[in-house]
This record gives C-alpha cells, structure tokens and sequence, in this order.
C-alpha cells in the first residue's frame, strides 16, 4: 500500500494489527510512526501503551510476547519493532537469536488489542526470503522510499496545504533546485516560509528566495543563470556572498567548472537521444540535475561550454602557480564567461 493510502486509513482509524515500514525516506517513516500513534492511542495512554525495541539487540521472541501480553489500563497498545535484520539478504552480526516461527506464528492471528509495526529502514530487504513473503502478505506492507523528483510539486502542494498556505508554481522550481528530495528539509523549509508569510497566506518566488537556507551547489547553478543573464554585478554578488561563508574561490572554480560540464555533457547525450534517466545513470547525478542542467544547455553552443571548460582549467593552473589572486581571478573569470557571450566569441 502507498504512503498515502496508509496515512487515510489510520486517519479514520482502520488499523491493520501490523505493519511492515520499508525504505531509506525518514520523514514518511517517521510521519507513519507519529500518525499511529496520535490516532490510535488515547493521550493518557501513550506513557504507558508504547513500546519500542531493536531487533539487532532484542529477540522477535520478545518481541511477540509483549504483543500477545494486553496492554496495562488501556485497551490497545503499539510496539515500534525497529531495524527486522532477519529480512535482510546479508543481516549484520547481531547479538540478538531470533527465532523467526514465532513471528510466523503470531502473523497467523496477531492479537486484536496491539499493533505492531516492524520498521525496516533499508534500501532492500531480501523479497527471495520465507519470512519476507510471510510478513508482507500478513501485514500492511508500505514503501517509504525516497521522493522521485518529479513528485516534488505535489509534496511542496501538500505539504504546504499542511502547513496551511499557498506556494505560487513560480516557486517550485526554486524550493525544488535548493532543497532536493529530502521531505524532511522540505518540510522545515516551508514550515520556515509558512511562519513567515501567516496562515492562509501565499508564498511567492520572491519570498522563497529570501527565507530558503542556500547551499553552496545550489549557489553554482545561480552563478550558471547569472552567465545565462549576461549579468557580471549579480554573479559578483553571488560569489561575494559565497565569500562570506568561507567558501574557497578554487573550490568555486571547480564547482563552477563541475555545473558548466554537466549541462555539456547533458548537451552531447540528448543530442544522441538520451532519455532523462539514461543521462541520470551515465553522468552518475541525481534525475533533477539532468532537468536542471535540460533547462540550462539550450542557451549555450557545444563550442560555446567547450570554450567555458577551457577557460576554467586555465584560471585554475594560473592560480595554482601562484602568477594570480585567487578571489581576482574568480572574478575574472566571471567577467570572461559573460563578455565572451556578450562578443558572441571565447578568448583564450
């Protein structure tokens, strides 16, 4: 069952006696773990109704006698069984002994009055496996993997209607480009936004930009757009900004140099009819890099990123043997990446 799907039904309360939690995304699992609890137990019960173990260092036997024991002064209880190794291809050396037919046992008829929720926080469990098969047929089964970029508009809507504004389209693009798909730093950002702007309000691209935490990758592809721009005075302001933060002018040379090869390469690929994934998995980049950088190549010419790559190991090798400041050379290197587009030419 989906994420989604899951949270409607603990929303009105349709339980299933257990859950099987898998996948690497931490903010839908630990979003599933909260939502179980507020809806299926009392405030006053939640001291004394949960129960949490790791199975790396206590035994499903355990485990399932606490289960099948009823909840003291409440009428149902939830144990949180975090990291089930037994359904791993390769499980760790651990110190717990399971005995998995107990848990197998107990999938037959787990008891009405607890639920039981195994949370497997991995990237693959072995499907090949008994108890795997066995454990997802008895339990409600939810995939929490990590959010593919093209489902990032419809996180940012929901998790904006959550928070209770509106993010202008104008937006996505931005929150997409500087957060990624990590839900749990989306989810702070737009809470960030969402204090700011008041209930019921709009956030726009503006506003975004503003209160967005930057990171230094994010603050590459701007330099990228402010050569798109032709627009020496903001990408000066961006790298002093970046200087501010202790960032290195080699380091941004390279960083720089890194955004310019990529929408290059993107260029080559695409031009021999590369999907977006192909690109994805030949460059080694995240899917919205290749978007990214999708967006961006149409304003240069293969000659033109050539040129740029030229420009960059040049301003490097003359910083490094000392014949250049560092910060006066990055800025040179802005003024040359400009003027050449501005001229419609590359100087060497």
């Amino acid at each position: 069952m989906s994420y989604l799907d899951t949270i409607k039904n603990i929303k009105k309360k349709n339980f299933s006696p257990v859950y099987l939690v898998y996948g690497t995304e931490s903010y839908l699992i630990q979003d599933i773990r909260q939502q179980i609890i507020r809806y299926a137990l009392e405030v006053a019960d939640r001291d004394t109704s949960i129960s949490t173990y790791d199975l790396e260092e206590t035994s499903i036997q355990e485990v399932i006698e606490d289960a099948e024991t009823y909840p003291f002064l409440s009428d149902r209880k939830v144990i949180f069984a975090n990291n089930p190794v037994f359904l791993k291809a390769k499980p760790d050396k651990i110190t717990a002994e399971h005995n998995i037919e107990v848990l197998q046992n107990y999938l037959l008829q787990p008891a009405e009055s607890t639920i039981l929720v195994f949370i497997a926080p991995y990237e693959k469990i072995d499907e090949r496996k008994k108890i795997t098969k066995t454990l997802k047929k008895g339990s409600e089964y939810v995939e929490c993997q990590p959010v593919k970029e093209w489902d990032l508009p419809k996180w940012i809507q929901s998790l904006a209607k959550e928070a209770g504004v509106v993010v202008e389209e104008e937006a996505y693009d931005l929150i997409g480009q500087e957060v990624g798909t990590n839900l749990l730093m989306l989810k702070q950002e737009i809470d960030k936004m969402a204090l700011y702007a008041g209930e019921n309000e709009t956030i726009s691209k503006n506003v975004a930009e503003q209160l967005i935490s930057h990171n230094t990758n994010t603050s590459g592809l701007k330099l990228v757009d402010a050569v798109i721009e032709k627009n020496l005075s903001k990408a000066i302001h961006i790298f002093k900004d970046l200087e501010k933060t202790n960032e290195d002018a080699i380091g941004l040379i390279s960083l720089l140099a890194s955004q310019f090869r990529t929408i290059m390469h993107v260029k080559i690929l695409q031009k021999k009819g590369y999907s977006q994934k192909q690109m994805a998995q030949q460059l080694k980049v995240h899917p919205y890099v290749v978007k990214m950088s999708q967006k961006r190549e149409r304003n240069f010419s293969l000659e033109e990123l050539q040129g740029f790559i030229h420009i960059f190991t040049e301003t490097d090798a003359q910083i490094k043997q000392g014949k250049m400041d560092k910060t006066l050379a990055f800025e040179l290197l802005l003024y040359q990446l400009i003027h050449h587009r501005e001229a419609g030419q590359l100087m060497n």
